[in-house]
C-alpha cells in the first residue's frame, strides 16, 4: 500500500499548510520539464497531494489506505479479500476494523452471499443433516477373542413413525411455501456503510424445500423427527483392539424432514483381564513353577484364552528368566485365520526348608552335575 505521508516526507499529524509546503518543494524538484526531473515521481507526489490536501479523502485514506490500492482488490480492501479458517471474512488481514462503524450487521453473511453469487464460495445446504454420534461399549478379552454381536441403546432424534419423516399428517400432503413462493430462498437487503447489499438466504419457513405441510404432523410438529430411544446391533469382529472405532452408517441422529441421517461411531474398550496381558495380537501370562517340577521335567499346564489349558514341556537348558513362546495361542488377526502367540512368564516358587534326607539327595545331585 502506498504511504502518501512518506511520499511527501511529512508526519501523519502534519497540518494542511505543512502538506502544501512539502508538495510545492517536491513538485518543483521533480517536475519533468526541469533538469533532473522524474515524471513517475512527480505523478506520485501529485497523487499524494490530491488525497492529503482534501479533508474527506485524507480521512478515508487514514482508515482504509490508498484508493487506487483498494480499487484493485476485492471489496475495496487494501489487503485483498481474505477468508478465515472458520469461513468468515478475515477483517484484520484486510486492513479493516469493522468496530469503527458500530453495528453493521453480520458482515460475514453479506460477503459470503456476495461471493456465492460469483461462484467463489459453496452455497449452503438447504437442509439439516442428522448429527454423527459416538458412544462407548465395554467388552471382555474373551469377547474380543471370539467376536460378538452387541445391542446398544441410545437416546437421540429418530424418524417420526407417524409421518415417516415427512413432517405432514398422513394423507394431508404439501403446498407451495407462501413465504418464498416455492423457491426455497428469500432475498433480503441490508444497508451498511458500504451501501445496500442484496442477500439470498434459505427460507426459514420451509427450510429450503420450497413447500410446507398442509397440516403439520402432530407427533413431530412438522420436523419429521422426534426424541426416542434407539437400539442398534453392533457386530464386533474377532481380534478387535482396545479403543477401536466401529462405524454404523445411518444410525446416528435422524435428519430433518427425511434428509440424510448421521452415522453412529462405537468406541470399543476392552476390560483388563485378571490372567492375560495383551500386546498387539500376542498375549502374556504368568505361570508359577515348583522347583521339583522343573527338576523332574514334568509337563506344565498353562491357561489359554480360548478356554482350558495346554500342556507344555520346558526345553532342556531353557533360561526361566525368558518368555516361553507358544505359537498360535494369542489373539486372532482381523480378517484372517492367523493368530498371535502366547508368551509364558515363569516364576519359581521357593521350596520350604528341606529335611535332612532331602538335603542329602540334593547334595548328591549337585555332585553329579545336575545343577549345570
Amino acid at each position: 500500500m502506498k504511504d502518501y505521508y512518506h511520499i511527501l516526507g511529512v508526519a501523519k499529524t502534519a497540518t494542511e499548510e505543512e502538506i502544501k509546503k512539502a508538495y510545492r518543494k517536491l513538485a518543483h524538484q521533480y517536475h519533468p520539464d526541469k533538469s533532473g526531473g522524474d515524471e513517475k515521481k512527480f505523478k506520485e507526489i501529485n497523487e499524494a497531494y490530491q488525497v492529503l490536501s482534501d479533508k474527506n479523502k485524507r480521512a478515508q485514506y487514514d482508515r482504509f489506505g490508498a484508493a487506487d490500492q483498494a480499487g484493485a482488490q476485492w471489496g475495496g480492501f487494501p489487503g485483498g479479500f481474505q477468508w478465515s479458517a472458520g469461513g468468515q471474512p478475515n477483517w484484520e488481514g484486510m486492513g479493516f476494523d469493522p468496530s469503527q462503524f458500530g453495528d453493521m450487521g453480520d458482515m460475514g453473511d453479506i460477503f459470503e452471499s456476495f461471493f456465492e453469487g460469483m461462484g467463489m464460495r459453496p452455497r449452503r445446504k438447504t437442509y439439516e443433516k442428522g448429527a454423527d454420534l459416538e458412544l462407548q461399549e465395554q467388552i471382555t478379552l474373551e469377547e474380543a477373542f471370539r467376536g460378538i454381536v452387541k445391542t446398544v441403546r441410545l437416546r437421540t432424534r429418530v424418524t417420526c413413525a407417524k409421518c415417516g419423516g415427512k413432517g405432514a399428517e398422513p394423507g394431508s400432503g404439501f403446498e407451495k411455501c407462501g413465504m418464498c413462493d416455492g423457491q426455497g430462498e428469500v432475498r433480503e437487503q441490508r444497508r451498511t456503510f458500504f451501501g445496500t447489499f442484496s442477500q439470498v438466504k434459505q427460507c426459514a419457513t420451509c427450510h429450503g424445500s420450497g413447500e410446507v405441510p398442509k397440516k403439520p404432523c402432530v407427533a413431530c410438529k412438522g420436523a419429521g423427527r422426534i426424541e426416542a430411544e434407539r437400539e442398534v446391533k453392533i457386530d464386533i469382529v474377532a481380534g478387535i483392539d482396545d479403543n477401536q472405532l466401529i462405524k454404523v452408517k445411518g444410525m446416528g441422529e435422524a435428519g430433518e424432514r427425511g434428509t440424510a441421517a448421521g452415522d453412529l461411531y462405537v468406541r470399543i474398550r476392552i476390560k483388563p483381564h485378571p490372567a492375560f496381558a495383551r500386546h498387539g495380537n500376542d498375549l502374556v501370562v504368568a505361570k508359577e513353577l515348583k522347583l521339583v517340577d522343573v527338576l523332574l521335567g514334568r509337563r506344565i499346564e498353562v491357561p489359554v484364552i480360548a478356554g482350558g489349558t495346554v500342556a507344555i514341556e520346558i526345553p532342556a537348558g531353557f533360561d526361566l528368566r525368558e518368555h516361553l513362546r507358544i505359537a498360535g495361542q494369542g489373539m486372532p488377526h482381523i480378517g484372517s485365520r492367523a493368530r498371535g502367540d502366547l508368551m509364558v512368564n515363569f516364576t519359581i516358587k521357593a521350596p520350604k526348608r528341606p529335611s535332612a534326607r532331602a538335603k542329602t539327595l540334593l547334595e548328591e545331585l549337585e555332585k553329579e552335575g545336575f545343577d549345570r
